[in-house]
């Protein structure tokens, strides 16, 4: 009896300790997968990594915290640059004459001196290249009449954008009380600039180049120097913006782009220029390897055309507005990616040629990850009392055959 009673003792034992090494076990598996972010050790205060095409976060470390963005604020200067330009209000040949304010700017400059007369061209790549602050007052005012004006521009497109943690109090990201942003705000300008105006990529991939100022002392060459080293160090970058004070330390927006996958890495607040290169590159490696775009299938043999009623034609083909993409991390698996598709039973004449037809959407796993519209792809005009006497009469002689 008492062998029976070691042997019940000892098999208890060993089925709750067994338990008991399971549990940790699945424990320890629960937490890595919930905080895959902790592999990042960043040094930085504030970080973030976005996808560029969809918005999405992949990364974020006090990404909301309220810092000053030294000349990362140029991002919106640019912005704002860009969208004066693909409006029509200024050109790349426009000649903008220096003012006495914008020649006393410090910190990074091109020193330009007043009256010069610089083109418009060139002084946006003094800003994008060089982060010159003398070119960015420059051009705010040849914009918006003032600098003060031309804040109050960008203040407004920081809310248009829902950059909740932003104040700008001058164009250039100099030191003062109350200019801050955050991480999450500046990849949100960031993706707005690169989407929008890519051109401006064309600019801040340049790694040399130079302009002549023109001056009563005569004519002398000015060497422009990228101040994003990323740009020779890191393989696919093609900008964006640095910037570095004493109060808000070392910041970077960094775009890069591999395998059809554009992504933004703000660093705010590293310790050193080298620091901000580590974090930076750290963030799109953490990107380009654990993120994958997913392009959705080609739906064009399963949208069937929609009747139309009161028109000259009884059908018009439909097609998707735009490819659903999205942004799967490596636990996502695009197999299960299901869709559904919602047309419209008939559509009333007449019809514009991109005329709302339904919507596709899209479920990962069953939950939802978002939807396109259908449109149509012609044209249908409402029928009249002329087009439909031809009809008839087609009809009847074709019957007639």
């Amino acid at each position: 009896m008492k062998k029976i009673a070691i042997i019940i003792f000892c098999f208890l034992f060993i089925f709750t300790t067994g338990n008991s090494v399971c549990a940790n076990t699945e424990t320890s598996q629960s937490t890595q997968a919930e905080g895959a972010q902790t592999d990042l050790e960043l040094t930085a205060k504030a970080a973030l990594v976005m996808e560029a095409s969809t918005g999405k976060i992949l990364y974020e470390k006090n990404s909301e915290e309220a810092l000053p963005p030294a000349s990362v604020t140029k991002v919106m200067t640019l912005l704002l640059i860009f969208e004066a330009l693909d409006a029509g209000k200024i050109h790349l040949d426009d000649e903008v004459t220096v003012s006495e304010h914008a020649a006393s700017m410090g910190g990074s400059q091109v020193f330009l001196e007043a009256s010069e007369v610089q083109s418009v061209e060139v002084l946006i790549k003094s800003i994008v290249i060089a982060s010159g602050n003398d070119a960015s007052v420059a051009m705010a005012e040849y914009i918006a009449g003032s600098e003060d004006a031309f804040v109050k521009q960008m203040n407004q497109k920081a809310k248009e954008l829902k950059m909740e943690q932003t104040v700008f109090k001058n164009c250039c990201g100099l030191d003062t009380d109350g200019h801050v942003t955050s991480a999450k705000d500046i990849a949100l300008m960031s993706r707005e600039l690169i989407n929008k105006h890519p051109k401006v990529l064309e600019y801040s991939g340049i790694w040399m180049d130079e302009f002549t100022h023109k001056t009563k002392k005569g004519e002398s060459a000015f060497t422009l120097s990228n101040t994003n080293k990323l740009i020779k160090q890191y393989q696919g970058c093609t900008g964006l913006k640095t910037g570095s004070t004493s109060k808000a330390k070392f910041c970077v927006s960094a775009t890069a782009e591999r395998n059809g996958m554009s992504l933004i890495a703000v660093v705010m607040a590293a310790n050193s220029s080298k620091d901000r290169i580590v974090d930076a590159s750290a963030l799109l490696d953490y990107g380009f390897a654990n993120c994958r775009m997913y392009e959705a299938p080609d739906l064009t043999k399963e949208l069937k055309p929609v009747e139309v009623t009161g028109g000259e034609k009884d059908t018009v083909e439909i097609k998707v507005k735009k490819q659903f993409r999205m942004v799967l991390t490596s636990q996502e698996d695009p197999d299960k990616i299901t869709y559904n598709i919602q047309r419209s039973k008939h559509l009333r004449a007449p019809l514009k040629k991109g005329a709302d037809a339904g919507w596709v959407t899209y479920y990962l796993n069953g939950d939802y990850i978002g939807k396109v519209k259908l449109v149509t792809t012609e044209a249908v005009k409402k029928m009249t009392l002329k087009k439909s006497i031809e009809r008839v009469i087609g009809y009847y002689f074709h019957s007639g055959q």
